[in-house]
């Protein structure tokens, strides 16, 4: 067997598990899209709206099971983050205290503005995991 495909079968079946997986997650269930054009790009944040005019919105208003939050960039998607929308609600009261900032018309929304390199760091995750 030629260097570096030994264990091709193996990988190739953990893959095909995986896709399911990805697949079977989606079944049955609902989902929230939102799309933030290039000022995550500016900042290194992403914003999840929680508040709109004293009132839940965004996160805190959703039915849904997941939260798609597409990174734009030039009205291009770069990339979808997907979040279990309970995971993300607990990120966002974890982090609204010291991280919130109002936006939008008459800075009626508050968001939490989380660092995107953060959200990818080992301690975050570890803390993350830790409160599921």
């Amino acid at each position: 067997m030629k260097k570096g495909f030994k264990d091709f079968d193996i990988d190739l079946k953990y893959g095909q598990i995986k896709e399911q997986k990805v697949k079977d997650m989606f079944k049955d269930c609902t989902i929230e899209v939102k799309s933030e054009r290039n000022w995550w790009k500016k900042t290194g944040n992403i914003a999840i709206e929680y508040e709109y005019r004293g009132k839940p919105s965004g996160i805190y208003a959703t039915k849904s099971d997941y939260w798609f939050h597409r990174l734009e960039e030039d009205k291009e998607e770069f990339c979808t983050l997907v979040f279990k929308t309970s995971t993300l609600k607990k990120i966002v009261d974890k982090y609204k205290d010291k991280l919130t900032k109002n936006v939008g018309d008459n800075k009626a929304s508050k968001c939490v503005l989380i660092p995107i390199k953060e959200m990818f760091s080992k301690e975050f995750y570890s803390d993350q995991v830790s409160q599921v």
